[in-house]
């Protein structure tokens, strides 16, 4: 397992897709310190608010493309033959995968988490807001938050590209789960909460609904930057069990990956 993670250490860094990923996230992070200017009162929360959603994008689309390239690409190509040919089990190949995907998805979270770090910073250089962001633990809890976010979609995607016979199904499939992800918690919300009085909608959608949350996890527990930009120290027993559901979810798929990897036939 190690020599696979090793593998997919190099072969990231020398992956034109973290250059190109890393270039993203810089111009993501000036958008965020430009965005500062368009808020005369909270200039450095709304600079944190957009950095924290550009450094997601960024890190969504760095591991569902570096899944493809790494496995996806290696199935495709039918390489991984030669791979599987020396006495190691299939399951420590997509674990060493994995893992070499989570330990570059954290570099690259926390070198683009330090470059909007020091935007935040310099946006509010000449501006004392009356509630001051906090840019310490609470800011590298929020990152942390993102991180675990991203090893639920990496884990669904390794799924996906055990099992897809497309080129592009996994990258596709990763996009809408992680989108669809974060969005579900506040279509709960919403359609818990009367759907603003549509009843019909509620009552048609509401059991829907509830098979979905069974099959999907809410990504948007993972969302913690209430806890920098506002002060809102979040309920941590709320937090212990969303980060324990998106470990148990990624281990989940883990074990969904490697059980449909075992069973496919090369030729």
């Amino acid at each position: 397992m190690l020599q696979f993670f090793l593998s997919s250490w190099r072969s990231g860094f020398r992956n034109r897709v973290f250059l190109a990923v890393l270039l993203l996230g810089v111009a993501l992070v000036g958008v965020a310190y430009l965005s500062a200017s368009f808020s005369p009162r909270q200039p450095l929360t709304v600079a944190l608010d957009v950095g924290l959603s550009g450094l997601r994008v960024s890190l969504v689309l760095f591991t569902i493309t570096l899944v493809q390239d790494l496995v996806g690409r290696e199935i495709e190509q039918r390489s991984v033959v030669l791979t599987l040919s020396y006495p190691t089990h299939r399951s420590a190949y997509l674990i060493g995968r994995y893992c070499g995907v989570l330990a570059l998805a954290g570099v690259a979270a926390l070198i683009l988490g330090l470059l909007l770090w020091i935007a935040v910073m310099m946006s509010g250089a000449n501006y004392d807001q009356q509630f001051r962001v906090q840019l310490g633990l609470p800011f590298w809890v929020a990152v942390f938050g993102v991180w675990l976010d991203i090893a639920v979609v990496a884990a669904f995607t390794l799924w996906i590209a055990t099992l897809s016979t497309v080129t592009m199904l996994p990258l596709a499939l990763g996009a809408v789960f992680a989108i669809g992800g974060r969005a579900l918690g506040a279509v709960f919300d919403f359609v818990s909460r009367g759907a603003d009085g549509q009843v019909d909608l509620a009552a048609r959608y509401g059991p829907l609904l509830d098979v979905i949350r069974w099959l999907l996890p809410d990504l948007s527990r993972l969302d913690w930057r209430a806890w920098p930009m506002y002060g809102l120290l979040p309920d941590l027993p709320t937090m212990g069990l969303a980060a324990a559901m998106a470990v148990a979810y990624a281990m989940l798929m883990i074990g969904l990956a490697i059980h449909a990897f075992s069973r496919r036939e090369f030729s």
